[in-house]
């Protein structure tokens, strides 16, 4: 379980484990919509298998989103007096801003990974 986590924060081909399934050299800090390899340079492996493939990576997307605005919430709330503050809410909102393209990524990362051929 923690060389599948370290492969897919290493953004590692899940075929191979040696060639990059995005372009970007930084996988944590890259401004921008990612650029994804349609295949492993390594081992040829398709990336995605067919059109609309990475529709239910969303889904992943919007737990981790979820789950970070959780946090945030819970980080900020030691700032203010009241339980419920409205001025927490730019400051969640303003860390999934910044948060949404590496959330992209890693849903996706995690997407390939769920469903990668365990067979090899």
């Amino acid at each position: 379980m923690l060389q599948t986590i370290k492969h897919i924060l290493n953004n590692d081909c899940p075929n191979c484990y040696k060639g990059k399934v995005f372009r970007d050299k930084s996988f944590f800090f890259s401004i921008g919509f990612p650029k994804m390899n349609e295949y492993c340079s390594h081992c040829n492996n398709k990336f995605e298998k067919e059109p609309g493939y990475f529709f239910g990576s969303m889904f992943v997307s919007y737990g981790l989103g979820v789950g970070e605005a959780i946090i945030t919430y819970f980080i900020a709330h030691q700032f203010f007096e009241k339980t419920i503050d409205l001025r927490m809410i730019p400051i969640i909102a303003g860390v999934i801003l910044l948060l949404s393209s590496f959330n992209l990524r890693l849903s996706r990362m995690i997407w390939i990974y769920m469903f990668k051929n365990y067979s090899n």
